[in-house]
């Protein structure tokens, strides 16, 4: 059966072995956790030395008060030697203190009122004693005992000094060990802690550099010089990675604009510029792909949904006072063959005690794929209980006349325009006019007008650029958090859906460019100039709940500007929301 010092020597183990505090870091190298094996090697050792020569005296020493010369019994005086030895030591380092604690322990055993211990050779020779605090005790074989004189214990006493001495230099030679390891330990920590910081400060620096290259390469391609932007765009062609950094990943995007729009670049007088044509093969795949990340946006990023959300809010209040309201949506469903929206608008309606009656309309191109996706939402309504009835007029914003639109006596028209409207801006200005013009004649209950709150439209092409660069850094960052680095879904939303708006943002121009997005304060502007009152949301406090839903729900924000609700990223605004009426 193993001895109980054998037993505290592993508890001493796993009470002075190295803290856990860098088994998070085991990716920074071996010489932190070389450190702390050598730390638990010496403690394992002096654990292990002492617990085995107890073993040893106990195992071979059977009936050692029979012999008077064979065994060593440490006395009181000698306790009280050990004990200061320690204190010593478990001054010089905290975790020693557990040690002391099974020393002393032992030590105050009541049974045998001693405790034996074995050292190196060199004290093996030196003659064993029994040392007793005021005589010495020697026992005989039938186990009588007779007492000698204190001038034996006198005689002796240099050799428990020695013993002692002993004693403290192992102590002491471990506990050096030790601490040189844990030594070790802190300057491999802090050697690891300066490379971070230093492969920060680089990764830092880099993408100051990405940014100056990109601003000199946008400069150089507005003054048409060619040979200069070229050698810009390949050095930025090495460095923005396609599944690099948030910032790399969308500086990618704006040197392909640059790219296209350096292709493009004509002599000095020549106006305009556009995108070559594709053939009908690449035209439909490529619209494939970006249906795939059309879907992928909404399911995924907040601000499609956000926009639908303040729609279908400002739809059910006009419903309070209503038995049949009538949808003109200006074409954003038409990316959605699911008709997300209005199917969480029947799912509302359901929840209302009278059952009234829905039609929407819907204005773009795919009449058929409108068609079909209104089949689905009149089964989905059935199931509800819900009437709806679903609508397709073929045509674009600039060219709705209001005879288009099928209305019933007595029923309330709300109209949505999500991420529609600014497409409609031009340089000159008319075509929006008309539009709005149009939107007034047909008096609707509510206006729910969502765009992009940013400003993409300005006269100069650097300060566009530069605006770009801002927003869309906020939105890829905002993806970062959202997605893992290689997911496959975020490639696709940032390459085939903002990628598009950014390279028409940088390198369309004229009727080419129809990403004009701007400012909630121009828009509301313009709506006023239109004869549009501004309507309040009331949804604030909805808002924010149902922003929670989303990953990274906690660096997202939503404010009201008056009137109006801003869906922001890091307090950058991202979405505008306003309603208005006639």
């Amino acid at each position: 059966m193993l001895p109980i010092c054998y037993l505290n020597s592993l508890h001493l183990y796993h009470t002075i072995r190295p803290s856990g505090r860098n088994k998070n870091k085991r990716k920074k190298g071996n010489l932190v956790n070389s450190a702390q094996q050598c730390s638990i090697t010496i403690a394992l050792t002096l654990c292990f030395t002492i617990s085995f020569h107890f073993h040893h005296e106990t195992t071979h020493t059977p009936s050692m008060a029979s012999d008077a010369d064979g065994g060593t019994f440490l006395s009181t005086d000698f306790r009280n030697e050990a004990e200061e030895v320690v204190d010593q030591t478990a001054t010089a380092h905290e975790l020693c203190l557990p040690h002391r604690r099974h020393c002393l322990s032992l030590m105050d055993d009541t049974a045998a009122s001693r405790w034996v211990i074995s050292f190196s050779d060199e004290f093996r020779h030196h003659k064993k004693f029994k040392l007793e605090p005021d005589s010495i005790a020697i026992h005989d074989g039938g186990g009588s005992s007779t007492h000698g004189s204190t001038s034996l214990s006198l005689s002796r006493s240099s050799s428990s000094d020695s013993l002692s001495t002993g004693f403290r230099a192992h102590i002491w030679t471990y506990n050096q060990r030790y601490v040189a390891a844990e030594a070790v330990e802190e300057a491999a920590a802090a050697i690891i802690n300066a490379e971070e910081s230093a492969a920060e400060e680089d990764a830092s620096a880099d993408g100051m550099r990405l940014l100056h290259l990109l601003v000199a390469c946008a400069e150089a391609v507005a003054c048409r010089d060619r040979s200069h932007a070229s050698i810009l765009l390949s050095e930025l062609r090495a460095n923005a990675l396609v599944l690099g950094s948030s910032f790399q990943r969308v500086a990618s995007c704006f040197v392909q604009g640059l790219a296209d729009r350096l292709a493009l670049v004509q002599p000095l007088g020549y106006v305009g510029f556009g995108l070559p044509m594709m053939s009908r093969a690449d035209h439909s795949s490529e619209r494939k792909k970006k249906d795939e990340a059309l879907n992928l946006v909404y399911e995924i990023y907040p601000h499609i949904q956000f926009g639908h959300f303040v729609a279908n809010s400002s739809i059910l209040e006009v419903f309070e006072g209503e038995n049949s309201v009538h949808v003109l949506d200006l074409g954003m469903a038409f990316g959605l063959p699911y008709g997300h929206q209005w199917r969480s608008l029947i799912e509302s309606l359901a929840e209302c005690p009278n059952r009234q009656l829905l039609r929407v309309t819907g204005i773009g191109l795919s009449v058929n794929r409108y068609r079909l996706m209104g089949e689905k939402l009149k089964s989905h309504a059935e199931e509800f209980g819900v009437q709806v009835e679903v609508l397709a007029v073929e045509g674009n914003l600039e060219n709705l006349r209001p005879q288009d639109i099928k209305l019933h006596d007595g029923e309330a028209l709300v109209i949505t325009s999500i991420f529609q409207m600014h497409g409609v801006v031009k340089e000159s200005r008319g075509a929006l006019t008309s539009v709005l013009r149009m939107i007034y004649d047909l008096s609707p209950k509510a206006l729910v007008l969502v765009e992009q709150d940013s400003n993409h439209n300005g006269p100069f092409f650097l300060g566009r650029f530069m605006e770009a660069l801002h927003y869309y850094s906020a939105i890829f960052d905002s993806l970062d958090a959202m997605l893992p680095k290689y997911d496959t879904r975020r490639a696709k939303i940032e390459q085939f859906y903002f990628a598009e708006e950014i390279k028409n943002i940088v390198s369309c121009e004229g009727m080419a460019r129809v990403e004009r997005h701007e400012r909630v304060d121009q828009w509301r502007r313009r709506m006023s100039r239109a004869g549009f009152q501004a309507a309040p949301i009331k949804v604030m406090a909805q808002a924010k709940q149902w922003i929670g839903k989303f990953k990274a729900s906690e660096s997202y924000t939503v404010v009201e500007e008056k009137g109006c609700l801003v869906l922001g990223w890091k307090s950058k605004p991202i979405v505008a929301a306003s309603c208005w009426k006639c």
